[in-house]
């Protein structure tokens, strides 16, 4: 799978590409909302405002809305367990 991630306006915004199914992406999102993941601090979890999950399986697009950085979502992604 490959993450493609990169700055926006509102926050930050992920690509999966590949062997990628969409229903993994919207797991891991469901995770972040309800406090079940242990991917990123609390920190940066209190930073994102939104999270929506866009595309089809193969091409899925993650927006992240807030004052987050490129960095601490690369560290994040790192660390889910969802998507490796």
């Amino acid at each position: 799978m490959q993450k493609n991630i990169s700055k926006t306006a509102d926050g930050v915004k992920i690509n999966f590409l590949g062997s990628v199914e969409k229903q993994n992406i919207v797991t891991m999102v469901q995770n972040c909302s309800t406090g079940k993941c242990e991917c990123m601090s609390d920190d940066t979890k209190a930073k994102i405002k939104d999270m929506r999950v866009d595309g089809s399986d193969g091409n899925v697009e993650l927006s992240l809305e807030g004052e987050i950085s490129v960095e601490e979502i690369q560290e994040a992604l790192q660390n889910s367990k969802v998507i490796h």
